[in-house]
């Protein structure tokens, strides 16, 4: 059976299957898949900036906090959920197109630097603007979203609606990848100097990259601040940015469906792993370099590390 036929069986199926999940899973459980659906949003957009336009990221926490703090402020004014989620989302693209400018100027490792010294930033103003974010004791008492009316308490009835709405998100971006948008980003990120000569825009791509990015993570960060229901700023640190990095590659850089599998890995190998106490960190870790070391293409790179390709 040739992978694209595998692929057109096995996504139904996978959407299906995630559907039906919490109908099986109690409280823990049905928190732990809707954070997973959280984090899997924010790192679809971080896999648009570093796997297709080729970009470095370390700032992916910090527009995750953002739409978290923006959620949690204007909520706790009496905003609504659905008012708050596009201000959300344009907070940081505006943000995204502002820290996208260093890339035009230095690559590589220099760049991270950048996007961590931005990172870094936002930590701060979360952690010391107390009277804006609650500083250290953060903003408590978030209500989830209604709908028609509906209060969305349930963990299930918010697990459908954090899972829709990462579905449209990955529509979205199954749509922009097939546009002549997502062909820029894939020549920005092959050869950046042959796109130009072809007439790309790179300083355009280049900053769409990061804002639409941002994006992601700020419309996830909405959903964080519902889900959890207090903000503080340690979930976005430098160290979750990492994290979020480390999710992309792990599931595959550069490949559609690898932020979900790297999201799925980061949320709950570590739950796995706590029968390990003490060790269970040590663990992770090791378990995370040799999965690197085996699979440097990430895990939807196992069909070439066996030889399964498409050749009849």
């Amino acid at each position: 059976m040739k992978r694209e036929t595998a692929r057109n069986i096995a996504v139904p199926f996978g959407i299906l299957a995630l559907g039906l999940a919490p109908l099986a899973l109690k409280g823990y459980g049905i928190y732990l898949l809707t954070l997973w659906c959280v984090y899997a949003m924010a790192n679809f957009g971080l896999n648009l900036v570093v796997g297709y336009a080729g970009l470095m990221s370390l700032c992916q926490a910090a527009f995750l906090g953002i739409g978290a703090y923006t959620a949690g402020i204007l909520m706790n004014l009496g905003y609504s959920f659905w008012f708050v989620l596009p201000i959300a989302a344009l907070i940081c693209f505006a943000l995204g197109l502002l820290i996208g400018f260093p890339a035009l100027r230095v690559q590589h490792h220099y760049l991270a630097f950048a996007t961590l010294g931005f990172n870094v930033l936002v930590y701060l103003v979360m952690r010391n603007e107390q009277w804006l974010t609650g500083g250290p004791f953060g903003i408590p008492n978030v209500p989830r979203p209604s709908l028609f009316g509906y209060a969305i308490n349930g963990a299930i009835p918010f697990f459908y609606l954090t899972y829709a709405s990462g579905l449209v998100l990955v529509a979205v971006m199954a749509w922009l990848l097939r546009s002549p948008w997502g062909r820029a980003f894939n020549a920005l990120r092959d050869n950046p100097i042959r796109a130009e000569s072809l007439g790309v825009n790179i300083t355009l791509y280049t900053l769409l990259a990061f804002a639409i990015g941002a994006v992601f993570a700020g419309i996830a960060g909405a959903f964080y601040a519902t889900l959890v229901q207090f903000i503080d700023p340690g979930p976005f640190t430098y160290s979750a940015s990492l994290m979020l990095l480390l999710a992309v590659i792990v599931g595959g850089a550069g490949r559609f469906f690898g932020p979900a599998i790297g999201a799925a890995i980061v949320v709950l190998l570590p739950e796995w792993l706590r029968f390990a106490q003490n060790w269970y960190l040590v663990i992770f870790g090791f378990s995370i370099v040799m999965l690197m070391l085996w699979l440097p293409g990430g895990l939807l790179a196992l069909p070439e590390r066996f030889g399964w390709t498409d050749k009849a």
